[in-house]
């Protein structure tokens, strides 16, 4: 009987909440009473757009708004006739100038530059203009598409202005490296180009923690504080090695996602990470071809060898979680998984400071009984011969 009331209710809250996830883009009422037939509320940086297309002669209408903006920021919405990306999109730029006009004008978006340079679009575009109020901004324009277009690729940003009141570089990471998608104009259809990409991110972020911010720096435990217990000989190793190489070819895999991510993003630019990232792949891969040629534990040149392993070991570790970190604040995922991360190196810390002492009380503990023993035998040695001696002489 309650979980029927339970289903009841959860049934009716969800009928209560459902208005609110309707289109909020429906109820926006424009000045001068415009009206468009179609409007989605676009998935990222609080923006809306409405329109009124007509198929048969290609004329599209459009109203694009975009939200939560100040005076000294700019806005741009884009329709990329040959890709889904930046490169290639036909832009219409407007912001308000320092005098307090406001300026709409397209620019094609040839080269990732750091302004929107005025230029002519590969369509027509007329009617185009644009307002500034409630910390909104509304491009207006009217485009002429080409014929049979029902499918457009559309693009849009925000950023800041420079000093001198022009457009300057907007934002790499967050919602300004999501905000592009493929809109049906018959159906109303919007599909987020950012949900495969952000996808990408998330799977090059996830093997990247597991792989070098995770099973590396447990590998490296396993052989510091295992291999001082002899019944733990050699099981530490093939742990501590099984560790390691998954640890590799995880965090390969993930590295090769970073350069496809990469070649797909080629106005992005995050060089600390990219450049950690490349780093690390390359002391890894020293790391793999040291253990083939890992001298024998008698050879004269294992000493140096186990400076070189440790060094570059160690390195990798401290590198790994540093550009973790900077792949969290390029990606900014929610909270938990930042924090989360940062409870596993403090637990890891905690457990590697007890460890590291108890590991030493285990060594000097067995050096003492190598210590005692030793004496004890060269005592036992002593006395036999001097026993020895004495029977002699009695028996001379």
């Amino acid at each position: 009987m309650l979980n029927h009331y339970l289903l009841c209710l959860s049934i009716a809250l969800s009928l209560l909440f459902l208005p609110s996830n309707a289109q909020t883009c429906a109820k926006y009422s424009f000045p001068s009473n415009i009206k468009y037939t179609s409007c989605n509320d676009l998935p990222y940086l609080n923006s809306f757009l409405h329109w009124t297309y007509d198929n048969s002669t290609g004329k599209l209408q459009i109203a694009y708004r975009h939200g939560g903006l100040t005076s000294s920021d700019w806005v741009a919405w884009a329709i990329n006739p040959t890709s889904t990306g930046m490169l290639g999109a036909q832009a219409l730029v407007a912001y308000q100038k320092l005098d307090g006009t406001m300026t709409a004008y397209p620019a094609p978006v040839d080269t990732y530059q750091t302004t929107l340079q005025e230029g002519k679009l590969s369509f027509q575009v007329s009617e185009l203009s644009a307002t500034f109020a409630n910390n909104e901004i509304i491009i207006y324009a009217t485009l002429v598409l080409p014929g049979n277009t029902t499918t457009v690729n559309q693009v849009w940003q925000n950023g800041p202005l420079s000093p001198i009141g022009a457009p300057a570089r907007h934002s790499v990471t967050g919602d300004n490296i999501q905000s592009s998608g493929t809109l049906n104009l018959l159906s109303g259809e919007e599909t987020s180009g950012g949900n495969s990409k952000e996808k990408k991110k998330n799977i090059h972020g996830v093997l990247n923690t597991v792989g070098w911010g995770i099973m590396m720096p447990l590998g490296a435990l396993i052989a510091r504080y295992l291999k001082v217990f002899k019944s733990a000989d050699p099981a530490w190793f093939y742990l501590h090695l099984g560790c390691q190489t998954s640890a590799y070819i995880i965090g390969t895999a993930g590295w090769a996602t970073g350069l496809k991510l990469g070649s797909e993003s080629p106005g992005v630019e995050q060089t600390p990470h990219r450049t950690i990232g490349i780093l690390l792949f390359c002391l890894g891969t020293l790391q793999v071809f040291a253990l083939l040629l890992r001298p024998k534990p008698e050879h004269k040149y294992r000493f140096y060898w186990n400076i070189y392993h440790h060094t570059v070991g160690y390195l990798v570790i401290l590198l790994s979680v540093i550009n973790i970190f900077k792949g969290f604040d390029i990606l900014q995922p929610d909270n938990k998984w930042k924090n989360g991360y940062i409870v596993f190196i403090v637990l890891l810390a905690i457990k590697a400071v007890f460890l590291e002492a108890f590991t030493w009380y285990i060594v000097m503990k067995k050096k003492r009984s190598e210590s005692d023993g030793k004496m004890t035998h060269n005592a036992t040695n002593g006395a036999s011969m001097f026993g020895g001696r004495h029977q002699q002489v009695e028996m001379g």
